[in-house]
């Protein structure tokens, strides 16, 4: 008669769990490229994403190995939704499941925001590109990273002075990474600093009066890379004046329209 599932499992070798005599310790052992599926909260309205996960953990130098399904075991167990307090959770199931002393966790997913275009109000939805990172150790602080990437429109002040008439523009990605210090600052938050820092934004649907509105705006609004990365910089100082954020880094990249090359700048400010 055969045992039982259980019993044969018992009496299998678990080999991650042998000594290594190499001497080496791994700052990072585990999962990479997770799909998962997840909720989103913004406003009042929750709706589905996929986040794409990685889950890892630090091993001592005599462990010879993580237990990999564990992660899995760990997202099945504990993500549901995904915000600043859910990505703390997770990162201390995911140490008290695989037994481990420090851990990181990344999850970037589609954030959706509903926009009404500028001058017609017709409803719109943009998506944006965001991060959770939380770097982990048993009974310390986590420290919780979150990241957005902004699509905008840049004009260039320069062919705008040189030129007798029209300047070139492009769209734009803004990225901030903000190490956080509550659960206060919400994406939406970010985003609005990004946008409100450029040329103008971006709408994913505009009628004529709205297209007429955008370009005006921008011409008359121009920003170099480099002004957009320091007034992105100058709203974010207010969040760590008001103890939401510790430091923060903000990247601009324009996608030249008249160059085969982007223009870049960043400005670290304490990470």
């Amino acid at each position: 008669m055969n045992a039982p599932e259980e019993i044969k499992q018992a009496l299998l070798p678990d080999v991650q769990a042998q000594k290594d005599t190499r001497s080496l310790a791994i700052q990072k052992a585990g999962v990479r490229g997770i799909k998962y599926p997840i909720f989103i909260e913004t406003g009042n309205k929750s709706y589905p994403s996929v986040g794409l996960f990685d889950m890892t953990v630090g091993l001592d130098a005599s462990t010879k190995g993580t237990h990999m399904s564990r992660f899995i075991e760990v997202l099945e167990d504990n993500c549901s939704e995904i915000s600043y307090e859910k990505v703390l959770y997770l990162s201390d199931a995911m140490l008290a499941r695989l037994e481990a002393e420090t851990g990181y966790i990344k999850v970037t997913f589609p954030f959706f925001m509903e926009k009404l275009a500028p001058v017609s109000k017709v409803r719109g939805v943009m998506d944006y590109e965001v991060t959770y990172e939380v770097v982990c150790e048993k009974n310390s602080q986590s420290i919780v990273y979150l990241e957005v990437v902004v699509p905008v429109t840049s004009l260039c002040p320069c062919s705008k002075n040189i030129s007798d008439y029209g300047a070139h523009n492009q769209r734009s990605h803004i990225t901030v990474r903000a190490s956080l210090k509550s659960s206060a600052l919400k994406v939406e938050n970010i985003i609005k600093i990004a946008e409100t820092s450029a040329s103008c934004e971006l709408w994913s649907i505009l009628k004529r009066p709205d297209e007429k509105f955008v370009t005006e705006r921008a011409f008359n609004n121009p920003k170099f890379v480099e002004d957009l990365v320091r007034d992105v910089s100058i709203k974010l100082q207010e969040l760590v004046t008001k103890n939401l954020i510790s430091g923060f880094s903000v990247e601009s990249e324009n996608f030249e329209s008249i160059h085969n090359h982007s223009a870049f700048a960043r400005i670290d400010h304490n990470t």
